[in-house]
């Protein structure tokens, strides 16, 4: 792949984008923040925390993407009794009486970890780890995973029962936590209409492994003014109660707020958001475009906030305002 110059390859994504959006559309009704988000943090080779009740097409979202990114793809439906081997895979004793390594669903470019608090924390921890290390060690041997590599978690806030859920400190390993609502009463009528015949519809691959790897290179690359980097530090210092630049609703409603990573994320969240709306640098506005995906899983509301049903992008709204 050879572009002549950083501004024909921003052009080449931005097209690409399009063609991604469209093809995805052919499958997906509505959703299209959620969808801007998902391949904006792909592009970024961030992982994503899908939070929605059940019947809203994560599963279907996600196999979607996949198969116009032109990559493999694995579900993993998480229960309580799966172990980190039936992730990560395990090792046998072959006919030659030779251990050999089988691998795993974990050895996939796109991972959908099905409803990740349901399972015990040693198995968490197995998936967790491949996210951050890109690699898997069996038996003293280590194995990497095939870049580009997603993982993408659903959790469903009904059921809190029988479930484990996630650490803050492993929640921190997601660049973004989106929400997936109801469909409005248009969209679910075209949902219906679109499911209930015998016609089915795939999507065409519209980029490859190859090129999405040089896109993640490139938005690496955009640069970044300095007031843009100032104003993302400052939002989320301003999150962290009772320090110097702490905000008065941090001090009333929080326990912790977001650390270093969530700067980090707004500044690679808005480089993307910038580069898919056809622009060369982010602004500000790029910044606020991605806060609430990036700050709304890396903030721990108080008895006091949730006394009062504040919920975390009520928070949110006020820090940015």
């Amino acid at each position: 792949m050879h572009y002549n110059s950083d501004v024909e390859a921003v052009n080449a994504l931005v097209e690409k984008y399009s063609e991604l959006k469209s093809e995805i559309a052919k499958v997906i009704v509505g959703q299209e923040d959620v969808v801007k988000n998902l391949l904006i943090s792909i592009f970024c080779k961030g992982h994503c925390l899908l939070v929605g009740v059940p019947g809203l097409a994560k599963t279907l979202m996600v196999n979607t993407i996949s198969r116009s990114l032109g990559l493999s793809y694995s579900r993993i439906q998480f229960t309580p009794d799966l172990m980190p081997s039936d992730i990560i895979g395990t090792e046998i004793l072959d006919e030659s009486r030779k251990f050999r390594f089988i691998k795993g669903p974990v050895f996939a470019n796109i991972i959908l970890a099905d409803e990740i608090n349901r399972t015990p924390p040693k198995t968490q921890s197995a998936l967790l780890e491949a996210m951050q290390e890109k690699a898997v060690t069996v038996a003293g041997m280590t194995y990497h995973l095939e870049e580009p590599f997603f993982v993408l978690a659903t959790q469903n806030p009904i059921e809190q029962e029988g479930t484990y859920p996630l650490p803050e400190a492993q929640l921190d390993r997601f660049m973004f936590n989106i929400w997936l609502d109801y469909p409005s009463v248009e969209e679910e009528i075209k949902i219906v209409k679109a499911t209930t015949t015998e016609k089915s519809v795939t999507p065409g691959i519209v980029i490859t492994a190859e090129e999405i790897l040089f896109f993640q290179q490139l938005i690496r690359k955009i640069p970044v003014a300095d007031n843009v980097f100032q104003y993302a530090v400052k939002l989320v210092s301003t999150t962290r109660p009772h320090t110097p630049q702490a905000a008065v609703w941090a001090n009333d409603y929080l326990t912790w707020g977001a650390g270093p990573r969530a700067s980090q994320y707004l500044i690679l969240g808005a480089k993307c958001h910038a580069v898919l709306s056809g622009k060369y640098s982010p602004d500000i506005e790029d910044v606020r475009a991605v806060a609430k995906s990036v700050l709304r899983h890396r903030i721990v509301r108080n008895y006091k906030a949730e006394a009062e049903g504040l919920q975390a992008d009520h928070l949110i709204e006020h820090f940015l305002s």
